[in-house]
């Protein structure tokens, strides 16, 4: 048995008055609410000071449940610490780039619409800065890109007569068009794994692990009540066969609670662990993450041959 440091006994000597004082019936205003409390902290003291001989052991299945809850428990709160972003629009954005609220503005299938009727250099510069139309545009890194190379593509065609007609200037504006549908397909994954996946593993981590918690924290104060009900009547390893029939009917029934709460806990965590809903999210999220690189290939696989192409005319021309 572990020694008592000198501060032990002195938290110890100082609760056992205070139960003392409870049971014996001087506080009695706290005494049918504080007493179980004041019980249950006792044992758990007498246990962590190495002070309880005799401690109730929990069920191996239910130790099992407990390590399969924690592990459960762990692998939604790693994933969600990652996986939150989705809910966060520009975790992609570069962080090194500055933006204002006119680059902002307008869509960059509104721009080149508005660029296309432009007659002269001020008419384009307008096009680009033009005041928003809704919200300001989203702040991803496809669409950042799709802004940098529409505005380049009006550098060059500004720079000379024909510029408009340059290839390269051509190529970034159609680039620019396609990153803008990639960041649109982005927004509209990231919408899906919001709904289907962070909303149903937020629900498990923060309402069914709850239950189970609660449930298991119930197991934990019936042991506690139970230990410290023996302790008192002198109850070692199980043997009732000396205490009076009153004693030995308030022990039965700690053991009654005991057991009926281990009961419930077993089940509640049983129900946790066996639910589809985890993995179902899961599928959702990848489900998600598919059609937006999916779209994102059909996207880029449409430009690819077209900017080839005006690789091709412009060597050929030169």
């Amino acid at each position: 048995m572990r020694r008592m440091s000198l501060t032990s006994k002195r938290i110890l000597f100082f609760l056992e008055i205070k139960l003392s004082l409870i049971c014996g019936g001087l506080l009695p205003s706290y005494s049918a609410s504080f007493t179980p409390f004041a019980a249950r902290t006792s044992q758990f003291m007498r246990e962590q000071l190495g002070q309880a001989d005799d401690k109730t052991q929990l069920p191996d299945e239910y130790l099992e449940l407990e390590k399969r809850v924690d592990a459960l428990k762990q692998v939604h709160q790693k994933l969600l610490q990652v996986t939150s972003q989705y809910s966060n629009e520009a975790y992609d954005y570069p962080p090194n780039i500055r933006e204002g609220f006119n680059d902002l503005g307008r869509t960059i299938s509104e721009k080149v619409q508005l660029l296309s009727q432009a007659t002269s250099p001020a008419e384009a510069q307008a096009a680009l800065t033009a005041p928003p139309s809704a919200k300001p545009q989203p702040k991803t890194f496809s669409h950042a890109i799709a802004r940098s190379s529409l505005a380049g593509s009006q550098l060059i065609a500004q720079t000379h007569a024909g510029g408009s007609e340059d290839p390269l200037a051509i190529g970034l504006e159609k680039y620019a068009l396609a990153s803008e549908r990639v960041g649109e397909a982005r927004l509209a994954q990231d919408a899906q794994i919001q709904s289907r996946f962070l909303a149903g593993w937020n629900t498990t981590l923060n309402t069914n692990l709850m239950f189970a918690a609660k449930a298991r924290k119930n197991v934990e104060n019936a042991r506690l009540m139970l230990d410290s009900i023996k302790a008192s009547k002198g109850v070692s390893k199980g043997d009732l066969d000396s205490l009076s029939e009153e004693d030995r009917a308030e022990v039965e029934q700690a053991e009654d609670e005991f057991v009926g709460q281990t009961e419930e806990a077993v089940g509640v965590m049983k129900n946790v662990l066996d639910t589809p809903e985890p993995l179902r999210n899961l599928a959702d999220l990848i489900a998600a993450q598919l059609e937006y690189h999916k779209k994102s290939y059909e996207i880029l696989s449409e430009l690819a041959p077209v900017v080839d192409g005006l690789q091709v005319e412009q060597e050929v021309r030169n």
